[in-house]
């Protein structure tokens, strides 16, 4: 990325008062022509996850917001759970029949792009809907010159912690939300943070949500902050074959022989890690968005109002935005989550008009009126100007030092690689589902060393890529 500085954008400067872009309704450059179409019926269908807490409540607002937008269309939206989603829509692109949308992170897109599913709609989205978008979550919907969506949101994968439990444990929070720390530093803080009961732990000092696939994030968040940004370095090397990740998987192993992490790991899902978090059973918590923020007040306002629907036996927790740590002498490279609607070749995509249609509804769902909804949901900046004029009557109340933390973590967030072909970008995830995800379950089972795994990872990806483009230091 030439100019990091551009990512500050994403979070500082996208709610300056520009008049709302219509996307569609003008007419777009020669070269595109999303905008132009038929009168015919047609029915685009999306596969969405619970993107944020209401976001599924607005399905039926949402639809009906379309149709009366372009009143010959109609958005078919299907609800998926984050535990399911991946597998519905493998199921439905495995039969010849994906959805034209799908919710997805856009580390995914290669992955479907190798298998000819996703839709490039580089040459079907008009300039004025590119050019809503800021530059840099755009990027990472690209793979090599192709666009394969828009995205919803670019926010940073962080820690979080319980503000009372941190000051107890002596913990300067601020300052490390502002300066950041190293690995050494947090493992002795979290041993801070863990208390015994009767002989055994009644709260640990870190937890990370590791059953299944949820294992990927936490090895991928540490992976950025030891000098691998990317799987693939610029020269399109792989790099989990450098020392710098035996150093990532020993560190793992070192935060559960402390005892500041459950021996269980490996069975620790997200719903668990998030309640093990509101009943005070952990100090810290992983992997952390901005909307975890917005989750704990709500819950927060429950216990207030003796709501019986407040998490059971939660407590009242001020949660605080926490940078993951580096290792050795690498800088803060933040992982960025850049997730957003994903356009497939369904049953439908020879047809151009209906090709047209979804690009169409691929940006109503990440523009204007229902992006601002969602993206302030989320507490996470909007990334469209359609966006954030629309988010202008609408308000938000978080911490400000978060929102400083997240906008000091965006300066340092690893950036996009459209370069790295979609072959390669496949072939990792292939590795990384039948071997990275396994061993590392077995890692966190105390099954294997971190030296076994290391070893099988490097002997997959010398099959994989071949002796010579892999790293060797």
């Amino acid at each position: 990325m030439k100019n990091v500085k551009k990512l500050i954008a994403v979070a500082m400067t996208v709610s300056l008062g520009v008049t709302a872009l219509t996307g569609c309704g003008s007419k777009p450059a020669a070269t595109n022509s999303a905008g132009k179409g038929s009168d015919e019926p047609d029915t685009i269908t999306a596969l969405l996850p619970p993107v944020s807490p209401n976001y599924q409540k607005n399905f039926e607002q949402m639809s009906k917001d379309f149709h009366e937008k372009y009143p010959n269309l109609t958005l078919k939206i299907e609800p998926a759970s984050w535990e399911d989603m991946t597998q519905k829509l493998d199921v439905q692109v495995n039969a010849g029949s994906p959805p034209d949308i799908a919710f997805m992170g856009s580390d995914g897109i290669s992955k479907y792009a190798d298998s000819g599913m996703v839709m490039d709609i580089s040459k079907l989205a008009t300039d004025e809907m590119v050019n809503d978008f800021e530059k840099v979550p755009l990027d990472y919907m690209k793979n090599a010159k192709g666009l394969y969506g828009f995205p919803a949101y670019m926010e940073i994968h962080a820690l979080g912690g319980n503000k009372q439990y941190l000051e107890e444990a002596g913990i300067d929070w601020k300052s490390i939300q502002q300066n950041g720390w190293t690995f050494d530093q947090f493992r002795e803080a979290i041993k801070k943070g863990v208390v015994t009961a009767n002989g055994k732990p009644s709260r640990y000092g870190f937890v990370f949500a590791c059953s299944g696939v949820a294992a990927k994030d936490y090895l991928g968040i540490l992976t950025k902050e030891a000098g691998m940004p990317s799987p693939f370095t610029k020269d399109l090397k792989y790099a989990y074959t450098s020392k710098n990740f035996l150093e990532v998987l020993k560190g793992i192993r070192t935060l559960i022989d402390d005892g500041s992490m459950p021996k269980e790991l490996s069975s620790v899902n997200a719903g668990m890690r998030w309640n093990m978090f509101l009943t005070g059973k952990t100090m810290i918590t992983g992997k952390g968005l901005a909307v975890f923020e917005n989750s704990a007040n709500q819950n927060n306002k429950k216990i207030d109002a003796k709501d019986g629907s407040a998490v059971k036996d939660s407590i009242k927790v001020d949660y605080i935005v926490l940078p993951v740590p580096t290792f050795g002498s690498n800088k803060q490279q933040a992982t960025p989550a850049v997730d957003g609607y994903v356009t497939f070749k369904g049953k439908n995509s020879k047809n151009a008009e209906h090709d047209k249609n979804v690009v169409k509804a691929a940006y109503f769902l990440a523009s204007g009126k229902v992006a601002a909804t969602t993206n302030n949901d989320l507490f996470v900046a909007q990334i469209t100007k359609s966006g954030a004029e629309a988010a202008k009557s609408m308000t938000i109340t978080r911490n400000q030092d978060n929102a400083k933390a997240v906008e000091n973590l965006i300066k340092s967030a690893a950036e996009a690689r459209p370069d790295i072909p979609t072959e390669l970008g496949a072939k990792h995830i292939k590795l990384e589902d039948q071997v990275i995800v396994p061993k590392l379950q077995a890692l966190l089972a105390n099954e294997i060393t971190p030296q076994q795994m290391y070893d099988a990872v490097k002997a997959a990806a010398i099959e994989a890529f071949g002796e010579d483009k892999i790293v060797k230091d």
